[in-house]
């Protein structure tokens, strides 16, 4: 393992502000933060801005425990920002750029943040606010000062031409020199995560710096990211675990972190992949699913010989292990780390990971545990297992059902949230007074202590003999068919359901070489929806069979980690 702690007294100093003068002075001409096209800013560079900026926020009226905020899209400036809200005792408010313009403004007042940092592609989502309540809001792209009186276009206009008086304001921004942070301490609060969950409602998650340095020092040991590395981002930073994992670890460590400039679609991913050549990355499951579904697993089966020789479990991983020298190619040639978490894995996408040999490991945790609770690196993964707990963390199994050994997993540890913004009463229903942390996920441990996830206890459903039904159990039975891109299953009127996302564009060829009319059409979804009620009820037990299918036509809503947000569908 590489780090920037290498002895006890260094792991004292669990804060952002000790990490940062750390690495900085030990890789100062690295490369730390990036675009995969733009001169990189260095570690002495790094430095310098952040010292920079946290003094112009503290001429800007910023003091210690004041909640500053961050709405923009992955980019150098935000690391820039992150770090120094945090180093100079405020507290960072990271916004998810995909919630509403509603739920924005209801972060911005509930958090009370004082300045905003606000990327030119979002400021639609905070113009009809009133400026006066903020004693700043600055534009990311280029750390100048937005008038409250500029209009979006006006804005744009402003960013394009480079005007005199923004990087007028931007230059004396960032020549504020001289600004010397105070000592902050490790319990100190340095986040306050809003998350969007799958129960509809948000809460503010408060993480110290412990919290967040401790598990990113804790995680280390499993990626062994060092300073060799290089990071594509592609997840929100302002989720808990990229900003952990993908930005407080890598530059913990020295490694050098790049981004995109656009959303990463194939389009612009493809070339990013070549031209930084990643050692690591961190996505979420449904971006590894869709490539096996819509290219990899079609590429492999276009052949009627492959088709028909491809369930013999010997060639099916020989197969397997060519397509992923091929994907192995595409994400750059390099890649040693492929984290997954967020979500459940589809099991056929695992298994041909595994096939492949593609070094993907999964990880386990939630913004409450800053995140990571269980992880392996690639060569330890096991089919099904998120892996063995953090070290330093303890995990206990609660309500543990004697015969599967399911229950509800607990946790308690140092990088556990110090509670819910503002709300003792929601903090009190899940952390206990000797700080276990209730976390609503069911799983169970193997004898060598791999944990296993079973699903939300919130999403179980009770069966008419009184039997445990998994949902999400169900799902990754439905998952597994070609047709099928997403699926939910839930419980209407003492039946279960299942709403089925299908692969309308696999479907949009075959009806069109059949030649078949709207009507046909609509009448074979019907047939292939009853198909799939009958191959998944051959599979399930007896109280988990479906009794009706119900055709989803668009892409279910999902959560920034992209879960399916369950509470607008399931009754």
């Amino acid at each position: 393992m590489s780090s920037q702690y290498s002895d006890k007294a260094d792991r004292q100093h669990f804060t952002l502000q000790h990490i940062i003068e750390e690495s900085c002075r030990k890789n100062s001409s690295n490369i730390a933060l990036t675009y995969t096209d733009e001169k990189p800013i260095t570690y002495s560079e790094l430095k310098r801005q952040i010292n920079h900026l946290s003094g112009f926020l503290k001429n800007q009226g910023v003091t210690h425990s004041d909640r500053v905020a961050i709405l923009g899209e992955n980019s150098p400036q935000w690391g820039v920002a992150y770090f120094a809200i945090t180093t100079m005792g405020a507290v960072v408010v990271p916004i998810l750029p995909d919630f509403n313009t509603s739920e924005i403004h209801h972060i911005l007042g509930h958090s009370g943040s004082k300045v905003i940092f606000i990327s030119e592609r979002y400021y639609h989502k905070i113009e009809d606010l009133n400026f006066t309540e903020f004693n700043s809001v600055i534009l990311l792209d280029d750390f100048s000062i937005i008038n409250p009186a500029t209009s979006k276009a006006t804005l744009r206009q402003l960013v394009a031409e480079g005007s005199k008086e923004l990087h007028k304001i931007k230059n004396l921004v960032l020549s504020l020199a001289g600004f010397i942070p105070k000592e902050i301490r490790e319990d100190d609060i340095a986040s306050i995560i809003y998350t969007s969950g799958t129960m509809g409602y948000s809460k503010g998650v408060m993480l110290t710096h412990k919290n967040l340095v401790w598990n990113a020092f804790a995680s280390s040991k499993i990626p062994d990211i060092n300073v060799n590395d290089r990071m594509l981002s592609i997840l929100p930073l302002a989720h808990v675990y990229e900003c952990t994992l993908g930005l407080v670890l890598p530059i913990m460590c020295g490694a050098s972190v790049y981004y995109v400039k656009k959303p990463p679609t194939p389009a612009v991913l493809l070339p990013a992949l070549e031209m930084v050549k990643p050692t690591a990355m961190l996505t979420v499951p449904l971006i590894i699913e869709k490539m096996y579904k819509t290219r990899i697993l079609p590429e492999i089966k276009k052949r009627f010989l492959v088709r028909l020789i491809y369930k013999f479990p010997v060639i099916r991983k020989r197969i397997h292990k060519i397509a992923g020298d091929k994907l192995k190619e595409t994400f750059g040639g390099a890649m040693r780390f492929f984290g997954i978490g967020g979500a459940a894995l589809a099991p056929e996408v695992e298994r041909f990971l595994r096939e492949a040999e593609f070094p993907y490991a999964i990880g386990y945790g939630l913004t409450e545990t800053s995140p990571l609770i269980a992880g392996a690196n690639a060569e330890k993964t096991r089919y099904r297992s998120t892996g063995p707990i953090v070290p330093g963390l303890e995990v206990r199994i609660e309500n543990q059902d004697s015969k599967t050994g399911i229950g509800e997993i607990v946790v308690r540890g140092p990088s556990i949230m110090k509670g819910y913004y503002r709300d003792p009463e929601q903090t009190a229903k899940v952390l206990s007074s000797d700080g276990w942390f209730h976390t609503g996920d069911l799983g169970s441990f193997d004898k060598s202590g791999y944990l296993y996830i079973n699903g939300r206890l919130k999403n179980v459903i009770i069966g008419p003999n009184g039997e445990n039904i998994y949902p999400e159990v169900i799902e990754s039975v439905i998952n597994r068919l070609d047709i099928i891109l997403e699926s939910l299953v839930y419980q209407d009127a003492g039946q279960l359901v299942a709403r089925l996302y299908l692969d309308y564009e696999k479907l949009d060829v075959e009806f069109s070489d059949l030649g078949l009319t709207e009507l046909q059409a609509h009448e074979r979804i019907g047939q292939i929806c009853e198909d799939i009620k009958k191959q998944v009820n051959e599979q399930v037990s007896s109280f988990s069979r479906l009794a009706r299918v119900i055709e989803q036509t668009e892409p279910f809503e999902k959560t920034p980690t992209q879960k399916i947000k369950r509470y607008l569908y399931a009754n």
